[in-house]
């Protein structure tokens, strides 16, 4: 991507304290995020601040957060509760970040070691619990059982995705709806999560409330596709983590799905086999398939499809820079290249 999504310095980071242009239309909030998170990530325990900060410090793109603020203040939102949301939200994201490095063994995230591997499993694994019980004890501080609700049923669903994605790992049979209800989980749901509180928070119309989530849910779907089609056309140097991540621990993500669909018996085979016993083995003759099949072009297009389902909702909301930017963001969402 060649905006605000490939800026290094995150707008929540301790360490920065300016706004990627993408983030500028929620400047003043993003301000305040990134003071409540610091406040938020105090601990009596020296090693949990250290591999909280860690992580956060790391970068990232912050669109969760982003959704949070985006939603509330198209709806002309004028309170304050939106930042805390907004930071318990990333909190729960990054804890499943630190959860995943290690359920996963990676030792890149974002061009820098994972913490996993500069602190170890066993602390990375209880640093992402406390995290995700900080921020269950700010939604109490947000006051809003609805919101509770949603945040509290995206946990268990996250859950269940995780699990399930773990689950297909080495098998070749998995279909494409069965790879769509696994990414609806383990990614999209939180960032449906996130526009929809949003919305709730700032007392949506029905319509615009359903809107919002659907919004959030469709842009969700659109940047895993694009995570999973960058896994057999990105940069390691562009992407921070290794490109073949996804076929290296036996993932079967849409482009090997689809490149099985179309390709000859001789080519769904060799993935079949890939798959099944994971590695970089194979490596250039899975991405000759997933190219000469039109795989990669078909994961694309799917991609373009969800962007623009999300920017279809926003009709329902008033016309401000808010919503603007918002479909800045399903445009970039699918036009990146990390």
């Amino acid at each position: 991507m060649n905006e605000s999504m490939t800026a290094n310095a995150s707008p929540t980071s301790p360490a920065s304290s300016s706004p990627a242009p993408l983030h500028a239309v929620v400047a003043d909030d993003f301000v305040a995020v990134n003071r409540t998170i610091v406040e938020q990530l105090s601990s009596k325990v020296p090693l949990v601040a250290a591999i909280s900060e860690y992580i956060i410090e790391s970068g990232g793109k912050r669109l969760r957060p982003l959704l949070v603020l985006l939603a509330a203040r198209s709806l002309d939102y004028q309170e304050d509760k939106h930042v805390l949301l907004a930071t318990l939200i990333e909190f729960m994201h990054t804890s499943t970040l630190l959860h995943d490095d290690v359920v996963d063994e990676s030792h890149l995230r974002r061009g820098k070691k994972t913490a996993n591997d500069a602190w170890g499993n066993a602390p990375c694994v209880l640093v992402g619990d406390f995290l995700y019980s900080r921020s269950f004890q700010m939604m109490v501080d947000v006051g809003s059982m609805r919101i509770m609700a949603i945040l509290s049923a995206a946990t268990c669903t996250i859950a269940e995705g995780e699990v399930q994605q773990l689950t297909n790992i080495g098998n070749p049979s998995i279909s494409e709806a069965d790879y769509f209800e696994t990414i609806q989980g383990k990614t999209a749901m939180l960032f449906e999560a996130a526009s929809h509180s949003g919305a709730v928070l700032a007392n949506a119309t029905p319509e615009q409330e359903e809107a919002l989530k659907l919004y959030g849910r469709y842009l969700g779907l659109a940047f895993q596709l694009v995570d999973d089609l960058l896994d057999y056309q990105g940069s390691a140097d562009a992407m921070g983590k290794n490109v073949g991540d996804d076929l290296a621990e036996g993932k079967p993500t849409l482009p090997l799905i689809n490149a099985m669909e179309r390709g000859t018996p001789e080519q769904a085979k060799l993935i079949r086999q890939v798959i099944r016993k994971g590695g970089l083995e194979q490596l250039d003759e899975v991405l000759e398939i997933v190219h000469t099949t039109g795989a990669l072009d078909y994961t694309r297009a799917r991609a373009d499809e969800m962007a623009d389902k999300a920017l279809a909702q926003l009709e329902a909301l008033p016309p401000t820079p808010f919503r603007d930017t918002m479909a800045h963001l399903a445009r970039l969402a699918v036009e990146r290249d990390t």
